[in-house]
């Protein structure tokens, strides 16, 4: 259960990561407007904050795959 397990946990957290902060870096470049009534929205912070969770999550994945059954 051990390794397997946490491999999966960091695959989850890793593809959750990207996909909000992927979210985050678009509405903060004002590309993705949704919802309407966000305080992200064109807001440049926020295309930081998301860009730096892609990345997390991308090391988590790359962590994910250099562990062995």
């Amino acid at each position: 259960m051990g390794r397997r397990f946490i491999k999966f946990v960091l695959q989850v957290f890793g593809v959750a990561l990207i996909l909000s902060g992927g979210l985050w870096t678009l509405q903060g470049l004002g590309i993705v407007m949704w919802p309407a009534n966000s305080f992200m929205l064109a807001d440049r912070s926020w295309a930081f904050y998301g860009s730096i969770t892609v990345l997390v999550g991308a090391i988590l994945l790359w962590g994910s795959g250099r562990i062995e059954r």
